[in-house]
Order: structure tokens, then C-alpha cells, then sequence
């Protein structure tokens, strides 16, 4: 299901956002002229065996030893691309919503996100994206909130 398609089921307010082709999430950032810090992306690890969804701001990049302690977690890995186009048939490669809910992925933001009001995040392809209240957006997705990121 289209991530839009998604949240006007839910009834929920959300903005769509058209650009110019934006392949990350500092990109992205640019093109929205948005500090990449109020920018989210998604980056997808095995945990125990598990995937995961874990979101971050654009300007901050995963640290695999504080996800592990807030996940209590022995092995966690990276997925590579090839998994991910087996659990994102959807989407463009690069541009998954950080939704995880919606492909029966555990979701963990990362706090710096839920400190702002709203989140805008890719919505499956490289030209469009997504603005909603953070408030929604974690009604939604029921995500666990850690510290999992350091500043690039």
C-alpha cells in the first residue's frame, strides 16, 4: 500500500511534496530546504535475525553499538540491497517511508526526530515526499523511541 494512500485511510493530515530527484536523504533535505536534521530516513539492520527499521535524521548516521543496547541485541547487521528489494517491492530503492508498520517491520526512531512537531520523510520514489505531525506519524507507526544516531 502507497504510503498515501496509508494516511488519508487513517484520516490523518499530511502534506505531499514534489521535487527534483533527491537519492538521499541530505538531499532531500536540500531540495525542501529543510536542515537535514528535520529530515528522516530510513536504514534497515538485522537484529537477531530480525529486520528492523531504524529511522534517523538525515545529518546523523546510525551507530550499530546503541542500537544494539536499546534493542538488546547480540548481532546486528546492516541488510544489503538485495534484501531490501525483497522487503520494499514498492518502492524505489533509497526512498522507503519510514514506516515500518506497514511492511510488518519493527520501527526505532531515533530521538532527535521525536523532539520536532512534524517529520518529512521520502515516500517511495526519489521525487516525492511526506510531511505529517510527528504526533500522527507515531500513533501510526507505534515506534520505539531510542538514542541511536551520532552527528555526521
Amino acid at each position: 500500500m502507497k504510503v498515501e494512500d496509508y494516511l488519508r485511510e487513517q484520516g490523518v493530515w499530511f502534506e505531499r511534496r514534489i521535487h527534483s530527484p533527491a537519492y538521499t536523504a541530505q538531499e532531500l533535505a536540500a531540495e525542501e530546504h529543510t536542515p537535514g536534521a528535520n529530515v528522516a530516513k530510513a536504514v534497515i539492520v538485522r537484529a537477531d535475525g530480525e529486520y528492523v527499521m531504524v529511522v534517523l535524521p538525515a545529518s546523523y548516521k546510525l551507530d550499530m553499538r546503541k542500537l544494539a543496547a536499546a534493542m538488546n541485541c547480540d548481532a546486528c547487521r546492516l541488510a544489503e540491497e538485495e534484501e531490501m528489494a525483497d522487503l520494499f517491492p514498492d518502492v524505489e530503492i533509497g526512498s522507503e517511508p519510514p514506516m515500518g508498520n506497514l511492511y510488518d517491520i519493527a520501527t526505532v526512531v531515533d530521538s532527535r526526530l521525536a523532539e520536532d512537531d512534524q517529520i518529512l520523510f521520502p515516500a517511495g520514489s526519489h521525487r516525492d515526499a511526506i510531511a505529517m505531525d510527528f504526533a500522527d506519524y507515531e500513533r501510526l507507526v507505534h515506534p520505539r523511541i531510542a538514542d541511536v544516531s551520532v552527528h555526521v
